[in-house]
């Protein structure tokens, strides 16, 4: 009996060692998105999976300004990918002056990748700004918490293009403020060159990054890495 008792007492010690164990091995391998406003305005977060993909919020979140709002979502463990665009001048989810439909800018997501096809799992992290559909906001894209290798550099825009978009392209709001911008596409490429502003447009810097713990989203990053450096292999994280 006291051989039995002994045994028993092993097995559940070992049983709860492994779940220990898994539960470590799970927060290790968690992804957050992390969303922080610096613009001087609120800004409603609005982050859609791509079909097939779970929901990683209610898209119910108000950001305030000055570096006030700051939230963060978890990803799924798997390979997710979806989009993110910031709405502005909202009144409910459904009725912002921007964000809902053009111009607007979005930041494109993906996480749990594997390279070469799916045959080796690498948790790779894909991200990129496009203005292809215009501009609204500044975000940049800046991976935290880096668990592998590969370059990661911040991506995305933190000039504000409305400031000095061309009279025609401009979308003017309820108090005369210029709130988004249509383009053309060479103004954006030429202000904020680590963007996509064409569908076959790329940033001019190499991104292969493994296992980021964390994505951040910047709105109204007040600096970034200039145009000289965009064209240089070595490029730093933006300052946050």
């Amino acid at each position: 009996m006291a051989a039995m008792a002994e045994r028993l007492v092993i097995g559940t010690l070992l049983a709860a060692a492994f779940l220990a164990s898994s539960a470590s091995a799970s927060a290790a391998d968690t992804t957050r998105l992390t969303l922080h406003n610096l613009c001087p305005y609120p800004v409603w977060p609005l982050v859609t999976p791509n079909t097939g993909f779970p929901a990683i919020c209610d898209n119910a979140v108000r950001l305030e300004g000055n570096g006030h709002g700051l939230v963060s979502f978890t990803f799924p463990p798997t390979f997710w990918a979806g989009r993110l665009v910031a709405r502005t001048g909202c009144t409910s989810p459904s009725r912002c002056e921007t964000g809902n439909a053009r111009p607007v800018g979005v930041v494109q997501l993906a996480v749990h990748s594997a390279e070469g096809g799916g045959h080796r799992q690498q948790d790779l992290a894909v991200y990129s700004v496009s203005l292809v559909d215009g501009f609204n906001v500044p975000a940049v894209v800046s991976p935290q918490s880096i668990g592998g290798d590969g370059p990661c550099p911040a991506l995305g825009c933190a000039a504000d293009l409305n400031a000095g978009c061309p009279p025609a392209q401009r979308v003017v709001g309820a108090g005369g403020r210029v709130v988004a911008c249509k383009g053309p596409s060479g103004y954006f490429k030429q202000r904020c060159p680590l963007t996509r502003t064409t569908p076959i447009d790329r940033e001019p810097v190499p991104q292969n990054c493994h296992a980021p713990g964390e994505l951040k989203v910047v709105f109204c990053q007040p600096a970034m890495v200039d145009a000289d450096a965009a064209a240089q292999p070595e490029i730093g994280v933006a300052k946050n």
